[in-house]
């Protein structure tokens, strides 16, 4: 008999070689916002997050796992496995004031995966990726459900952005009452009770508003955390009070804010996880988790230098596990370079599907160094951001040895160098980047300054602009509902 090179791929790699429906398993991608490195108990000691724990306890940690500085970037390369820079989306968030979105040419995750018999797609949180037409929404992207926000940085409380409410099921304004990230929690579960015994797999995607600005949490879970200093050092402090920036209370108040925040969303991790426990699909069900970026103010990201909206690691390497239960090994840790991009790919290939329809990936197929098949291999990575304007870009590329990392005028731009800072830094002796060997290793700044111009230059004159460019006479539609 003659075995299809797919299942042949799959049962080398020690996956499922059955792919009819009962045997591909049901995924849930559980997304954090702006989740500082050391943010989590297993990085850090501050702040008990025992549900995320348990996804590195019973699965694997990916202990270099890349995202872009920013929040839709990020979400978009999740969903396409493609940098969002060819499609004009990598620069800057999509902010409440912008017409535009996630290119509509492009194929989806969950339209891929409705083509290996996923029937229900559901999407539960913050979407992000466009709000100024149905063509953007999460029901015409290759979802079958949605309750959450378009926007980010919505209240936690009164779900409004813009003096407008914007919390959503499916196309209608939804009014349900209470904390955001609970609400998101408990869509998730209810989504996984109701399809756990549905003939097809279903796929469940959660991208939580936690912890991301505004800081507002509980109270009961304030007083979990009433006892933490402020992030920043004395000496922090002393500088910040001369700026005239925050004072030593307020960060005290926002550290402690931030990690009751951090503490609720793990809270609707343990609810997620919960419901598949209870429906006893555990083993045929993959949880893949990560934050969008690194963390921002009140975070945390040591021992990592920089932060959110920064290419430095602290602001593109996030806490990341995936847990598979009898198929990834539990107790492990990937160390090879992964990424957003990669999502796709990897799921694709779990779900038997040797091509998407769509446009050629970017990303790769890490189901072998998921599973221990392999534990390394070469690839380089990208990362870019251009939030603020051309005169104050950085843009990254990482491969296996070298970080090279640019900021300032755009690399692309015929600008001396003199407008730039160019940094090199051997990633594996040095992670944490406090040594610059640019100026004692000019042949590898050029070679990957030129693969970092090629990059660059992929994107598009369309491409969303930067953040602060806006309509002066811009207002919200009434909740947000979006038109035709």
């Amino acid at each position: 008999m003659r075995i299809p090179l797919v299942l042949l791929a799959l049962m080398t790699l020690g996956l499922p070689a059955t792919l009819d429906g009962a045997d591909k398993p049901n995924i849930v991608i559980i997304l954090a916002d702006d989740l500082g490195w050391a943010d989590v108990s297993f990085h850090g000691e501050q702040i008990k997050t025992p549900h995320i724990d348990s996804l590195v306890a019973d699965g694997s940690e990916l202990n270099r796992f890349y995202v872009c500085p920013v929040c839709s970037p990020t979400r978009a390369g999740l969903m396409t496995g493609r940098y969002p820079i060819r499609f004009g989306l990598m620069r800057a968030v999509v902010p409440p004031w912008r017409k535009g979105g996630l290119d509509p040419a492009e194929t989806t995750l969950p339209e891929a995966l409705a083509k290996a018999g996923y029937e229900n797609r559901g999407a539960f949180g913050k979407w992000h990726l466009g709000h100024s037409h149905l063509k953007y929404h999460p029901l015409r992207r290759g979802f079958t459900e949605f309750v959450g926000h378009y926007n980010g940085a919505i209240d936690y409380f009164t779900h409004e952005r813009e003096g407008e409410l914007d919390w959503h099921r499916d196309y209608d304004t939804n009014r349900d009452k209470g904390y955001s990230t609970d609400l998101i929690g408990d869509a998730a579960a209810e989504f996984i009770k109701r399809h756990a015994a549905d003939d097809s797999p279903f796929l469940c995607y959660v991208p939580f508003n936690a912890p991301h600005s505004p800081f507002q949490a509980k109270p009961e879970d304030l007083k979990k955390y009433e006892h933490l200093p402020a992030k920043t050092t004395p000496e922090q402090i002393r500088k910040k009070k001369k700026k005239k920036k925050t004072p030593a209370r307020r960060a005290r108040v926002q550290r402690q804010t931030l990690a009751a925040m951090i503490s609720s969303m793990d809270e609707g991790v343990g609810k997620i996880l919960a419901a598949i426990d209870d429906a006893d699909i555990r083993k045929n069900t993959l949880v893949w988790f990560f934050s969008d970026n690194g963390g921002t103010g009140p975070g945390d990201n040591r021992p990592l230098n920089g932060q959110k909206a920064t290419c430095y690691e602290g602001g593109i390497r996030v806490t990341a596990a995936v847990r598979w239960p009898g198929t990834i090994p539990a107790g492990g840790k990937v160390t090879a370079p992964l990424a957003y991009i990669d999502v796709l790919p990897t799921l694709l290939t779990i779900a038997g599907l040797n091509a998407h329809g769509g446009k050629p990936l970017d990303g790769v197929d890490a189901t072998e160094l998921l599973t221990g098949k392999r534990d390394t291999h070469a690839r380089d990575v990208y990362s870019y951001i251009g939030q603020q304007g051309e005169d104050t870009e950085q843009i990254t590329l990482i491969e296996p040895r070298w970080k090279l990392l640019v900021i300032g005028r755009k690399v692309s731009d015929a600008a001396d160098d003199a407008k730039r800072t160019i940094q090199l830094f051997d990633i594996i002796d040095d992670p944490n980047e406090q040594t610059n060997l640019a100026d004692a290793n000019p042949e590898v700044v050029a070679r990957m300054l030129g693969k970092l111009t090629k990059f660059r230059d992929l994107q598009p004159a369309t491409a969303v602009p930067p953040y602060r460019q806006r309509d002066a006479d811009f207002k919200p539609p009434p909740n947000w509902k979006i038109g035709d």
